[in-house]
């Protein structure tokens, strides 16, 4: 078993939630278009780009809903970092070049990197043996 001091459990949570957060917010697009616009800066072509952008948010918020609970109960911390880091990883590669993508989409780039960091941390942290 992993033991950790009390100040770097604490830390590992809110690194959790960092990325949790983060993972969250795209949730508000399944409100409607009008949502997505301000998220992503884009206009939407139909009722099919609406409904794949509506679940990409749910997909999104999932992986939200886990980190947030793996936040909370570390058993479930393995799974989550993995569905985080697939992720949020496969987004900033696709991304690439970033230079290719408007000011919105930029943002959910660079929101990502931070994401990914705080929850490649959270790992990282979460591996450390204290005696």
């Amino acid at each position: 078993m992993i033991r950790t001091s009390g100040w770097q459990s604490r830390l590992v949570v809110v690194l959790f939630l960092i990325p949790a957060v983060i993972n969250l917010l795209p949730l508000s697009g399944v409100l409607g278009a009008g949502q997505l616009q301000t998220l992503y800066g884009m206009s939407l072509a139909g009722a099919d780009l609406l409904l794949l952008l509506q679940h990409r948010a749910v997909v999104i918020g999932v992986v939200g809903l886990l980190l947030l609970a793996a936040a909370i109960r570390p058993a479930l911390r393995p799974a989550a970092s993995v569905a985080g880091l697939l992720s949020m990883g496969s987004y900033l590669f696709l991304a690439l070049p970033l230079g290719e993508h408007n000011t919105e989409l930029q943002r959910v780039f660079w929101a990502d990197v931070i994401a990914l960091v705080s929850l490649l941390l959270a790992v990282s942290l979460s591996r450390v043996r204290h005696a």
